[in-house]
């Protein structure tokens, strides 16, 4: 049975690698594989349950004074293997509803017309900068999707030609894409690990720094030269909002320092209190829409308000990308319970020595390029837990510990591997969609100059560990 549902989540993988292709979308694919996979677990439940957890299966029976019986270990198998992997799945998902949730509201009250002004230039390398440099600030604070399309829907109505919109929306999905593997809110992968205490917020952004802005800068400069010397713009007044804004400067101003500051202020609730991040974005989240419904108070009439009482978050590309996230974390975690994630490492032979490392991110590199890197990812942390987890005595490598390099090698790589295709990322496919692009141009034209800087993030990532070593590790 373990290679039944090992075989359902590989299927599940060829089908979101080629979804492009059959048109089967991928969050529909991962929440099959995800319930499928846990009906059968259930169903063969005392042969994973004796072989994966006997000896909390034996405490549970001692503790209830029970039988071991077919009930009795579905029971075991709801509340003490199913739900937490429920709960690991909905921190995320939770998270990410509440942070695509706030950028909606400021973008709803004109938060971010500023860009728009600041997109005023006749000059196509300006644009092209000014586009990837607020892309890669906001996707530091913010989900990579979010960002991605919320520029992409600004730059739409600003350049009228197809072929230059290819290129600057190009330089958004790489600029997005790089900025939010900087900081462990940027992208689901980056709270996976976060969550699970394998990485810190600091120490995280601090390692990827190099790294992230190499696979950034390379290919964005490389691109100028597809640029003519003038770009062809065209404007229109602020956008309407339905009811429209009516805040003033500072209105929008208080709401920016709300919604991103408190986004700022994440790392550090989480750090005090030890409680799930989701927790404090939902706190960020209530403040921000109270100041919304105070400073929008005078379009409190049914017609006016019926937008923005009602965010545009809950569109279906949102909830397609929530589903998405939740049935890769059940699918991973079924396949993680049955024990095939440990055969496999003791056939590789554990995966103790150090350039095991940089194989396994290579290796996680090259499959997102055509595979998710979210679900690319998610293969590859669950290779490894992390170890001394609140114990520095229990620390027996320290490339899988907290802030160990493993967790920081594979993060990289599979943000790096999406780039090359394009289809390796949710917010890629949303670039396609939106400019009717095809992956041979994506690959020719972007695609090997992301490669180029990708590879030289991976080096100067490699070199600043070897140089640094355990006196790096020390410092952490």
């Amino acid at each position: 049975m373990t290679l039944v549902i090992l075989t359902i989540l590989v299927l599940a993988y060829v089908l979101i690698a080629t979804e492009n292709v059959t048109k089967v979308n991928r969050a529909a694919v991962a929440i099959f594989a995800g319930t499928v996979g846990w009906v059968l677990y259930v169903c063969f439940g005392m042969d994973f349950v004796t072989s994966e957890h006997l000896a909390d299966y034996s405490r549970f029976l001692h503790l209830g004074d029970a039988d071991s019986t077919s009930t009795t270990v579905k029971y075991y198998i709801s509340r003490n293997i199913f739900l937490p992997w429920v709960g690991r799945a909905a921190e995320i998902v939770l998270f990410l509803l509440a942070t695509m949730t706030i950028v909606e509201i400021l973008n709803n009250n004109g938060c971010f017309d500023f860009v728009r002004q600041l997109l005023r230039t006749r000059s196509s390398k300006k644009m092209l900068w000014t586009l990837a440099i607020v892309t890669f600030l906001i996707s530091i604070n913010l989900d990579n999707l979010t960002t991605t399309v919320m520029m992409l829907t600004m730059m739409h109505a600003i350049i009228p030609s197809r072929r230059q919109r290819m290129i600057y929306g190009s330089a958004i999905l790489l600029a997005a894409n790089c900025g939010g593997a900087l900081t462990v809110i940027g992208n689901p992968e980056g709270l996976v690990l976060w969550n699970s205490g394998a990485v810190t917020a600091t120490v995280f952004s601090f390692s990827l720094l190099l790294p992230c802005l190499a696979a950034w800068l390379i290919p964005t400069a490389m691109m100028m030269r597809m640029l003519p010397e003038r770009v062809d713009s065209e404007w229109i007044v602020m956008p309407f909002r339905g009811d429209d804004t009516r805040l003033n400067a500072w209105q929008r101003q208080l709401m920016l320092f709300v919604g991103i500051g408190g986004l700022w202020f994440i790392p550090t609730f989480h750090s005090i209190t030890k409680l799930s991040p989701f927790l404090g974005a939902l706190c960020v989240l209530s403040i921000l829409w109270i100041v919304n419904e105070i400073f929008n108070r005078k379009l409190m009439n049914m017609d006016a308000m019926v937008e923005r009482r009602t965010p545009r978050v809950l569109q279906y590309g949102v909830i397609q990308m929530i589903l998405f996230v939740m049935g890769m974390i059940m699918a991973v975690g079924v396949v993680k319970e049955s024990g095939a994630f440990d055969d496999l490492m003791n056939l590789l032979g554990g995966g103790e020595e150090r350039p095991n490392v940089w194989l396994h991110g290579i290796a996680a590199g090259v499959l997102s390029t055509v595979l998710d890197n979210f679900a690319t990812a998610m293969n590859f942390f669950s290779l490894h837990d992390v170890v001394g987890l609140g114990d520095p005595s229990m620390v027996l490598d320290p490339n899988y510990s907290t802030n160990g390099l493993y967790w920081q090698v594979v993060a990289y790589c599979v943000m790096a591997g999406g780039n090359v295709l394009g289809i390796g990322t949710i917010s890629g496919l949303a670039l396609m969609k939106m400019e009717h692009m095809h992956i041979g141009w994506f690959f020719r034209n972007i695609g090997s100059k992301a490669l180029v800087g990708g590879v030289a993030g991976l080096a100067i990532l490699w070199l600043s560990h070897t140089l640094m070593g355990g006196t790096m590790y020390l410092m952490i």
